[in-house]
């Protein structure tokens, strides 16, 4: 299978999670109780690392890879877009999940979970629609 079409899998399965979590996910963080909220954060970090971890690795190896091997504007821009929601991932959201599965949070750290995102779901959406554009022009 061509490299392209792998990368473009996983950044099409990493689009699909992260418009879910935009849209569904973080939004009905605001409907439970806060006990029941951490109780189910700590399910929810543990279950969702399952399929976040092995997206985001593969589409940094590719990435990484692609721009070792073909070095161009296409391959540096997309690289440094993964590396962005990578610093943002576990700058900004690793800390963030640790204070709701403590417990130590109000709603408006919800709320900033839900508006933070939305540039994670923004980049990702970029590097899906870049992927599908180099597919078609190549």
């Amino acid at each position: 299978m061509d490299i392209n079409i792998i990368r473009l899998l996983f950044d099409a399965g990493l689009v699909v999670l992260i418009w879910m979590i935009q849209l569904v996910v973080y939004p009905s963080f605001l409907f439970y109780k806060k006990k029941d909220l951490v109780e189910w954060h700590k399910k929810y970090t543990i279950s969702i690392s399952y399929i976040v971890i092995p997206l985001m690795l593969g589409q940094l190896v590719l990435g990484l890879q692609q721009t070792i091997v073909s070095f161009n504007l296409f391959t540096i821009i997309y690289f440094l877009l993964v590396l962005c929601n990578w610093g943002i991932t576990f700058f900004i959201f690793v800390p963030l999940h640790g204070k709701i599965s403590s417990g130590i949070y109000k709603d408006f750290l919800l709320n900033k979970l839900v508006s933070y995102n939305w540039a994670r779901t923004t980049i990702w959406t970029i590097i899906l629609t870049l992927s599908i554009y180099e597919i078609s022009v190549v």
